[in-house]
C-alpha cells in the first residue's frame, strides 16, 4: 500500500474524532457566552447601610472604623483671642432667659500670658480632627475667623440650628493658685423667658458623666479640688446662670479643663502633647455618650422620644 493511501486512511479515521471534540468545545463556549462574564453586585443590589427609623445613617459601626457616621457634634471654643480688642462689643448684654449677661468675655490666661481663648481653640480643633476620623460631622462655633465672640446666645443657637447630637463648650478656669483639676458644668432645669432646658438636663448629665470619665483617663487630671465637696468626687457642677446652657435645645455641657492660674497646671496647658490628650479625652467622652445614647434607644430603655437623624433619641 502506498504511503499516500496510508495517510489518507489515518486522516479519515482521525477526522470524526477531531470534529466531535471541536463541536463539544463550541457548545461549552456558547453556554458560557450566554451567561455573560461574572459581575460584582451593583450598588443597588448591595446591602444598604444600617439606618435608624428616621432613614438616616444610624451611626452604628459598619466595619470601616467610623462608629460616629451620621452624628453631628458642635464644639464651642470658649471666648475669642481677639475679644480684648473689642471690649465694647463684647460688653453688650444679651438675654439668657434668666436675665441678661455680657455677650462674651476675654477669658483668663496663665501667668506667662498664654490665653484661655488660644487654648480652647487649639483643643477644639484637635478634638474636631479626632471626631471626624470617627465619622462625625463636626462644627465649631468659631474657628478664629471672627473679630470677636460669638455672643453666648449665638453659641447656643449654633448647636440648636445644627441639630447637634452633642455640644461641648471648651474652657479653662481662672481660680486661685493651688486649686487644681477639671470640672464639667451641666445645665440646671431652667424654664424662664427664652430658656427651657427641660428636655436636655437628663442627656446632658449623661454626656457630662462620660466626658468627665474620659477626660480624667486621657489627661491624668482629677476633679477640681477647689469647688467644694459636692464636686470633688465627680467633677460635675450644675448651673443655671450660663446662657450657652440655658438657651440650648440639644445636649450640651461646659468643660473647664483645669486652672490656668496654678503654675503646675499652667505647664500642662502650654504643652502641645497635653493639649492633644485633652482633645482625645473630649473625643472619647463624646463618642462614649453617643454610643450609649444609641444603645439606649435601640434596646428599648428609652423609647419616649422620636429618633433624630442618626437614629438616637431626639432631645430637640
Amino acid at each position: 500500500m502506498s504511503l499516500v493511501r496510508r495517510l489518507f486512511i489515518v486522516l479519515a479515521l482521525l477526522l470524526p474524532v477531531c470534529l466531535a471534540g471541536w463541536l463539544a468545545r463550541r457548545a461549552a463556549e456558547g453556554t458560557d457566552a450566554g451567561a455573560g462574564p461574572e459581575r460584582s453586585p451593583s450598588p443597588a443590589a448591595s446591602s444598604p447601610p444600617a439606618r435608624g427609623e428616621s432613614g438616616k445613617p444610624s451611626g452604628k459601626p459598619d466595619g470601616d472604623g467610623r462608629p460616629l457616621r451620621g452624628a453631628v457634634v458642635v464644639l464651642d471654643p470658649g471666648h475669642n483671642p481677639d475679644n480684648r480688642e473689642h471690649t465694647r462689643e463684647i460688653a453688650r448684654r444679651v438675654d439668657i432667659g434668666t436675665g441678661r449677661k455680657e455677650c462674651d468675655t476675654t477669658g483668663t490666661a496663665t501667668d506667662s500670658g498664654y490665653a484661655e481663648a488660644l487654648f480652647t481653640l487649639d483643643v477644639a480643633r484637635r478634638a474636631r480632627a479626632l471626631l471626624e476620623e470617627r465619622g462625625a460631622t463636626v462644627e465649631l462655633t468659631h474657628d478664629g475667623d471672627r473679630p470677636y465672640g460669638p455672643c453666648i446666645d449665638e453659641r447656643a443657637r449654633a448647636g440648636n440650628e445644627a441639630g447637634a447630637d452633642a455640644v461641648v463648650s471648651v474652657h479653662a478656669d481662672g481660680s486661685a493658685a493651688g486649686g487644681r483639676g477639671f470640672h464639667v458644668i451641666l445645665p440646671a432645669r431652667v424654664t424662664e423667658g427664652a430658656a427651657d432646658t427641660t428636655r436636655i438636663t437628663g442627656p446632658s448629665r449623661r454626656l457630662g458623666e462620660h466626658l468627665a470619665d474620659a477626660f480624667a483617663g486621657a489627661t491624668g487630671s482629677g476633679p477640681a479640688d477647689y469647688l467644694g465637696p459636692s464636686t470633688a468626687g465627680t467633677g460635675l457642677v450644675t448651673r443655671g446662670d450660663l446662657g450657652g446652657l440655658n438657651l440650648s435645645r440639644v445636649p450640651k455641657v461646659f468643660l473647664e479643663c483645669g486652672n490656668m492660674r496654678d503654675p503646675r497646671e499652667a505647664r500642662r496647658f502650654t504643652d502641645p502633647a497635653w493639649r492633644e490628650r485633652a482633645a482625645r479625652g473630649i473625643a472619647d467622652g463624646v463618642t462614649a455618650y453617643l454610643r450609649e445614647a444609641e444603645n439606649r434607644y435601640h434596646d428599648g430603655t428609652n423609647k419616649t422620644d422620636p429618633p433624630d437623624r442618626a437614629g438616637r433619641p431626639s432631645v430637640r
